[in-house]
């Protein structure tokens, strides 16, 4: 009796994840067939991948483009990588597009937490804290910090949850990018534009 994994399982494992089939067939076996664990396992392989390519240049990547909602939402977002070959690349322009559908529908106000401006922060604290007054003393300072957290999930576009797969972050759809094409890339910037509304950069 073969241990291999069925095609089937496989076609769901690569369509949940974009890696490759063989890459698919080893987290499957390694996982005895469990897809949820086989998925955990090629994140933590994308994880290692990503790290060792996070410190090489990104000089190549491209701008795109997003309008949604007959033109009352329109977004651009500038994506880096390592070589013009991958920019011109089909699955990394789907990537791009991608993010950019995300930025329109997500509207985060940040790029990381370390966009995020430090007197922001502390006027969510002061919110919170009076949210939060009555309760016990020694609990307050974790409870701000939790709220802090949650709040910096949604306004920080690496931190969001991705719209299309609500199971992982931006940040992992990146590193599981970085991992199935084998450059480093970063979002570098974007701007979405509401109609009648401020842009948020």
């Amino acid at each position: 009796m073969s241990n291999a994994p069925t095609a089937e399982v496989v076609r769901q494992l690569r369509e949940k994840t974009g890696v490759g089939i063989m890459e698919c067939k080893r987290a499957l076996t390694e996982s005895a067939g469990d897809i949820e664990k086989a998925v955990e396992i090629l994140r933590k392989k994308g994880i290692a991948v990503a790290q060792k390519r996070a410190g090489r240049a990104t000089k190549e990547g491209l701008i795109s483009s997003y309008v949604h909602m007959g033109g009352k939402i329109g977004v651009l977002v500038e994506i880096g990588c390592e070589t013009d070959f991958v920019a011109k690349n089909d699955d990394f322009k789907k990537f791009s597009q991608n993010i950019a559908m995300h930025i329109a529908a997500a509207n985060p106000q940040y790029l990381s937490r370390d966009e995020a401006p430090s007197s922001f922060i502390e006027k969510e604290k002061e919110i919170f804290s009076e949210q939060i007054k009555n309760k016990p003393a020694h609990v307050i300072d974790k409870i701000i910090q939790g709220k802090i957290d949650k709040r910096m999930e949604e306004i920080c576009l690496l931190d969001q949850k991705y719209i299309k797969d609500d199971s992982m972050t931006i940040n992992d759809y990146v590193t599981n990018m970085i991992a199935r094409i084998g450059e480093n890339m970063v979002i570098r910037r974007f701007v979405r534009y509401g109609l009648g509304e401020e842009s948020n950069t």
